[in-house]
């Protein structure tokens, strides 16, 4: 009979293969007694292997879970490193502001009290001085036509009087006597240039000027010699009592003084000039501004030199009127330090948040670390364990393995001692042998159960679906949940209305907040203005005060001697 075959056997049969069968097994039962008490063993080992197994999964779950808290943990703590690297430059860079922000608070103050007395005193020395407003304007034209020609012709360097300056006030007249015009005179570095700036004088219309072009005028070396003269005393050069600067203009102011002697009395001078070295004469002057030429010329002082010598005096309060604007520049300067003192309460308030924020990511960095140790050590527990289940593995699969080969070779056995007794009964039945029976036979009865059983649960399923839909009213329901779905629509629509409305207010508000900022900065802006210009007219007050009162000096003075003058009478 061909295999996969169906084989029907009769009553007959069936009775037969019944007592062969048990023929069978009364031959075999030794075999299928050890096959038995081998599978109970195979059983036993069976479930160490499953447990094994079981144990591996679960070691293999706690490693992957610890693995991925390692890993998360080394993450957070890269995450804690680079913001405490960057905490830590910010605080730095938030500590190098508040030490330059006391710097400048701390010593705006000071300095703030120190540039008012040095402008009081500057106001005081204008306040007690007296320049003729017309002659002091004249002048800052003349300057101007300077200004315009250095920036004209660079070879242009200043006024005679701008760069010198005598060395102490009882030299101004004598100084002054015999710079004569050329106090006032414009250097210059070469004829070209001073041709160019006479040029354009006439091209102005403006009135001429004395130029000393350093490449033109012929300057007479210094004689040593007349440093040493001994008698009559206090005897120098009028070279050596003359400060300036810059040291290029040495060639004009040797031009200017031209070897002149400076002498206490008109007496010291004639002597020095006539009378000193026998066939010798020298250009002589007196403190009181009489020169004596070694021509023999005398010109004696005048008032008009005197007022010509007070040209020092007006530079130098030219000077203090420049010390002064520079000195209200800083004491602005120095208000506007001393109004950083919230700006230094804000970076301290961020310094000390910087640094609380620092310190607990330092803390969370330590406990981070401390996890990624704890969590290392149980990865590598885990790993540890799990290798020594791998040897027990290994030795029960190999004992199982070789304990399904015996029972492979118990089974043959039994299907020989089969084999014998049903052989006969397969020939009827025209099958190979009686396992090739039993097992289309059995497959067979297998599906046939499994149809049954398929079929009894499908039917259990209509009948309790037809059942649970009987159990309730379906269309009730689906219009209750119509509503229900209808009601959180009509809710979501009036949410999405109230958050509109109140995002319309909220962008409303952030405007006005805006306006409000931009009209604090104004204001604020103003009262700086402000506070600098009161502090300009408080400046002033004070100047106009102090001239009222030397006016009123002068008055009582001049009161007092028109009422001597009408008691001498």
């Amino acid at each position: 009979m061909m295999a996969g075959r169906s084989v029907q056997l009769d009553d007959a049969h069936v009775k037969e293969y019944h007592r062969l069968k048990n023929v069978a097994a009364r031959k075999s039962a030794q075999y299928m007694q050890e096959v038995d008490s081998i599978n109970r063993e195979q059983k036993s080992d069976q479930d160490r292997l499953d447990n094994a197994h079981r144990r591996t999964s679960e070691i293999e779950n706690k490693l992957r879970s610890k693995g991925h808290e390692l890993e998360e943990a080394q993450k957070r703590e890269e995450k804690l490193e680079e913001h405490i690297k960057q905490s830590e430059a910010s605080l730095e860079e938030q500590k190098r502001l508040r030490q330059e922000l006391q710097g400048d608070v701390g010593s705006s103050k000071e300095r703030i009290s120190k540039l008012h007395e040095k402008l009081d005193s500057i106001v005081e020395q204008l306040g007690d001085a007296r320049v003729d407003k017309h002659e002091d304007s004249r002048r800052k034209k003349r300057q101007e036509i300077v200004e315009n020609f250095k920036q004209l012709y660079s070879g242009v360097y200043d006024r005679m009087i701008n760069m010198c300056q005598p060395i102490h006030k009882r030299y101004n007249v004598a100084i002054t006597k015999v710079l004569g015009k050329y106090m006032e005179a414009i250097v210059v570095d070469t004829e070209k240039t001073a041709r160019q700036c006479v040029q354009y004088l006439k091209d102005q219309m403006l009135d001429p000027e004395t130029f000393l072009p350093l490449d033109y005028i012929q300057a007479k070396p210094l004689k040593e010699r007349l440093r040493n003269i001994s008698e009559p005393r206090n005897v120098k050069l009028l070279y050596d009592v003359l400060q300036y600067d810059p040291p290029e203009i040495k060639r004009a102011v040797l031009f200017a003084t031209n070897n002149a002697l400076v002498c206490e009395t008109p007496d010291d001078a004639s002597k020095v000039a006539y009378e000193m070295e026998e066939g010798h004469r020298y250009d002589a002057v007196a403190l009181d501004g009489t020169f004596f030429f070694k021509s023999g010329i005398i010109s004696g002082g005048s008032l008009d030199l005197a007022r010509k010598a007070k040209r020092w005096d007006e530079k130098h309060l030219s000077n203090l009127k420049q010390e002064k604007e520079k000195l209200s520049e800083e004491l602005r300067e120095a208000m506007k330090n001393s109004r950083k003192e919230s700006e230094l309460n804000t970076v301290e308030s961020q310094i000390r948040g910087i640094e609380t924020r620092l310190k607990y990511a330092k803390s969370d960095k330590e406990q981070t670390e401390k996890q990624i140790i704890a969590f290392q050590r149980e990865v590598d527990r885990l790993k540890a364990e799990l290798e020594t289940f791998q040897p027990q593995l290994n030795e029960i699969e190999k004992i199982m393995a070789e304990r399904e080969t015996t029972i492979s070779d118990k089974k043959e056995k039994m299907n020989s001692v089969e084999d014998v007794v049903f052989a006969e009964f397969c020939k009827t039945i025209g099958v190979d042998d009686i396992r090739q029976y039993e097992d289309q036979e059995l497959r067979a009865q297998t599906e046939r159960a499994n149809k049954r059983l398929e079929f009894e649960k499908q039917r259990n399923r209509v009948l309790n679906q037809l059942e649970f839909e009987r159990s309730r009213d379906t269309q009730s329901n689906v219009a209750k949940w119509e509503r229900a779905v209808q009601d959180d629509e009509d809710s979501l629509e009036q949410a999405k209305q109230a958050e509109q409305k109140q995002m319309s207010e909220i962008d409303k508000a952030m405007r006005d907040l805006d306006k409000k900022r931009s009209e604090k900065l104004a204001k604020k802006s103003e009262c700086d203005e402000m506070d600098d210009e009161i502090g300009k007219a408080r400046r002033e007050v004070g100047v106009i005060t102090k001239d009222i009162q030397a006016v009123h000096k002068q008055i009582n003075a001049i009161e007092h001697k028109m009422n001597q003058k009408k008691a001498d009478r």
